[in-house]
């Protein structure tokens, strides 16, 4: 049986950026990962943004990892030489209800400590965005693009060289408390016994949980798969920033927007929908939603939408729900000192992945 200080469930951006953190002070971490390599979920399937934090009600652990992990990714980004771009975001209202909402998100955005952002009038937004048309909107200037697959990659090689291990091929299938330390079994017959156990599983962290034996079901913490879709276009050229229409702080996604990426490609998206099982195969149903979406800030032909790619965030908030923040929690108050689960980790997960791994240092250390 092998022995580990620190076990890491899931080699996604944020299970990366946890090992990297940590391999700084303790050469004694391994990650585990179930597929044969990193990041095959929702870390590489989603749109590539750097978000602001104006999204999330203040005091909310989304809001304050959000701001502080915007710094830290664009100074990781910078100092490690990795593809991205601060586009920043013009976020777009064409009624009067969804000004409302925009003077909610800017003054969340002021009370969250996100760089200022400014008001823009639809011609401004046309001076900047041609194309691009609304009747108010908001400049968020924090925003931007990245390229995911490097930023994991290079967390990777960081991890290796501070002499921690990232194992790919290790399904996990039991966990048990054994006095002061954890059993984990895996597929593949293989036992580690740690002393501390962090869940990054991303859409499989409640199944881990569960493992445990902890008691999902009371502690509200099953994870509902919220599917969405992106269509591409090669018909609008030129588009420099991203665009996103305005949604209540309650949706369950912001908005079919546009984006793009380092290479100037565009494509609008996701979409939102339940889904009962992991599958990635794209629905073309939802095509009328996203022309009529789409339709209300750019003008574009539904012949010129290609089917792109799909995703699947995990969700604490269920489809009758509303706002819910990340489960992020060591678990001594629930019988498993040293069990640290990540629960519900959707966006802005990524953004914040760099200071999530800061906040799961801190844990640890009340634990030392």
């Amino acid at each position: 049986m092998e022995k580990v200080k620190t076990l890491i469930i899931g080699a996604g951006a944020i299970g990366l950026a946890i090992a990297y953190e940590l391999s700084k002070y303790n050469e004694d971490i391994v990650v585990v990962e179930k597929e044969n390599s990193f990041g095959k979920h929702t870390s590489s399937r989603n749109s590539e943004v750097i978000h602001a934090g104006h999204y999330y009600p203040p005091g909310s652990l989304k809001a304050k990892l959000c701001i502080e992990g915007n710094k830290l990714l664009y100074e990781y980004l910078d100092s490690h030489s990795i593809s991205h771009k601060n586009t920043g975001k013009i976020l777009i209202a064409n009624c009067e209800e969804e000004i409302q909402l925009l003077e909610r998100y800017y003054k969340w955005g002021e009370e969250n400590g996100c760089p200022p952002f400014t008001w823009m009038s639809s011609i401004d937004v046309k001076n900047i965005e041609p194309d691009i048309f609304c009747l108010k909107a908001l400049f968020i200037p924090s925003s931007g693009i990245f390229d995911t697959h490097l930023y994991m990659k290079s967390l990777v090689n960081n991890i290796e060289n501070n002499n921690g291990y990232v194992i790919y091929g290790m399904e996990v299938i039991s966990i048990q408390k054994e006095n002061n330390s954890y059993i984990v079994g895996f597929k593949n017959g293989e036992y580690y016994q740690c002393d501390f156990v962090i869940n990054s599983a991303g859409l499989w962290a409640d199944e881990i949980a569960l493992m445990l034996g902890m008691d999902i079901n009371s502690l509200g913490l099953n994870q509902f798969l919220c599917k969405g879709e992106y269509y591409k276009t090669t018909a609008i050229k030129g588009i420099k920033h991203l665009v996103y229409p305005v949604t209540t702080p309650n949706s369950i996604f912001l908005g079919i927007h546009l984006t793009i990426n380092l290479g100037g490609e565009m494509r609008f998206g996701p979409n939102a929908f339940y889904v009962d099982k992991i599958d990635y195969k794209f629905q073309e149903e939802y095509i009328d939603e996203f022309f009529k979406e789409i339709n209300r800030y750019i003008s574009v032909k539904k012949d010129d939408l290609i089917p792109d790619d799909t995703g699947i965030r995990p969700k604490l908030q269920g489809p009758k729900d509303g706002f819910k923040d990340f489960y992020i929690r060591e678990e001594s108050k629930n019988g498993f000192p040293g069990f640290i689960n990540l629960i519900g980790m959707e966006s802005p997960g990524l953004t914040a992945s760099l200071a999530i791994a800061k906040y799961i240092k801190s844990l640890i250390n009340e634990k030392l």
